[in-house]
């Protein structure tokens, strides 16, 4: 693992920086219902394929995984997985992520195995490579690349989530186009996407889906949709044709579900985790109201002066893409970076402004007292801060009193009890947190 080393820098004026007390508060995040039934609902997803109920017995199909951390994706493939066997059918699990775990086929298979996915689990072997087939060129130029093993599938089986993306808006982002486009495209296709820029998202992207649909033996997808409590709420079964026009009408569901912070400005947010399940960027630009993508408007709020990251999570191996989006961090966070998977994300994306490093400072104290140092509030107790989980778990956080004034009042605000001075290790570690990741 390549891992960068950085020096202690010791800047003695931080010594003297007050913090301010934080209240922790729960805010109201829409819910939608829940998928009871799981299992029940694949079965009747999947029992609505035509092309699937025209497969002779013993037919093969590739099951199409991506990598992101989707709500119950084992539970979903498993029941994909024995509703096919139950067909006659001989399913197999395929790794459809682009460049994810750092563009080679073991480290796909690994991420796989880190989300719940093995033979053992759900009942089907994997079978990762890197190699595609070429299914010609989109009129923009970049060529259709599909994972081989799913091309010479006798059908091919889509599962993803539909999610809004994590830089800017157009009417398909992130849901089954993308994972054709992009997933299967493994590192040839995420590069045919990205090399454009916004125009590859825009223009490329949905070309090279419909040349794939035309080509590969996709037979069906399973479309998902989550609430902001990572819970699926919608599963629904997509015939090819329908991709498209489903991923487009099932976004606008999901962008009703999305998690935010009720500010339009802040001085300072203090993020505990940063990952690639979280978000593609490592953090939601909706949430953190960054981009730093030239050309593409940044959201209009929230304002947020400084950033602090404190964490990259433990399933991004060591992939901290989203730093470069931060004021600050830890010589902890960068010393447990693999540089070698985060410049990879980055080159690839071309969003290489996330994979640069901000402001590394010894610990989460100093930290800290940095953010609140340089926030644009002369006085360091009237600092309007927020503390988060992620920017995916913002049902629980912890605000400052100047911030709390603002929510005080508001409908379905909770205040778990009164501010309090955050706690710090003996190492300077923040032991006062918003609650475990995911929870």
């Amino acid at each position: 693992m390549l891992t960068p080393q950085f020096p202690e820098v010791h800047l003695p004026f931080l010594d003297h920086v007050p913090l301010p007390p934080m209240r922790r508060v729960r805010l109201p995040q829409p819910k939608g219902t829940p998928i009871a039934d799981l299992e029940a609902a694949v079965e009747t997803a999947l029992g609505a394929s035509r092309r699937l109920a025209e497969l002779a017995s013993s037919a093969s199909v590739a099951v199409a995984v991506g990598s992101r951390g989707i709500a119950r994706i084992d539970q979903v493939a498993k029941a994909a997985v024995a509703h096919l066997k139950g067909r006659g059918l001989a399913p197999f699990i395929v790794p459809a992520m682009g460049t994810h775990g750092g563009g080679t086929a073991e480290g796909q298979a690994q991420v796989l195995a880190h989300l719940g996915i093995t033979e053992a689990t759900v009942g089907a072997p994997v079978r990762a490579t890197m190699e595609v087939v070429d299914y010609g060129a989109t009129p923009a130029g970049p060529r259709c690349k599909f994972d081989r093993n799913a091309a010479e599938a006798d059908a091919v089986l889509l599962i993803n989530r539909v999610k809004s993306h994590t830089s800017f808006d157009r009417p398909v982002e992130s849901g089954l186009t993308k994972l054709i486009a992009v997933g299967l495209g493994k590192a040839e296709g995420a590069r045919n996407v990205h090399v454009l820029g916004p125009r590859g998202y825009t223009e490329v992207l949905p070309e090279l889906a419909r040349i794939a649909i035309a080509q590969a033996p996709i037979a069906y997808g399973l479309a998902l949709v989550e609430n902001a409590d990572k819970q699926l709420v919608t599963l629904e079964g997509v015939e090819p044709e329908a991709i498209y026009e489903t991923d487009q009408r099932l976004l606008q569901q999901a962008k009703t579900l999305i998690a935010k912070l009720p500010f339009a400005q802040l001085d300072g947010l203090i993020v505990e985790w940063i990952g690639k399940e979280i978000s593609g960027a490592g953090m939601d630009c909706a949430v953190t109201g960054r981009i730093d993508i030239r050309g593409v408007a940044a959201p209009k709020r929230p304002l947020i002066h400084k950033i602090a990251v404190l964490g990259v999570t433990p399933e991004s191996e060591g992939n901290g893409i989203g730093l470069g989006l931060a004021d600050y961090t830890t010589r902890a966070v960068v010393h447990g970076l693999d540089l070698a998977k985060m410049y990879l994300n980055g080159v690839v994306s071309t969003t290489i402004e996330a994979a640069r490093m901000p402001v590394v400072l010894a610990d989460d104290r100093t930290a800290l007292r940095a953010l609140v140092a340089s926030c644009w509030q002369d006085d360091p107790m009237a600092a309007r801060l927020c503390q988060i989980c992620s920017t995916l778990h913002l049902e629980e956080v912890l605000v400052s009193p100047a911030l709390y004034q603002e929510l005080d009042g508001q409908a379905g605000v909770v205040a778990m009890g009164e501010a309090a001075p955050l706690a710090f290790d003996g190492a300077g570690q923040l032991a006062t947190r918003c609650g475990p990741l995911g929870g």
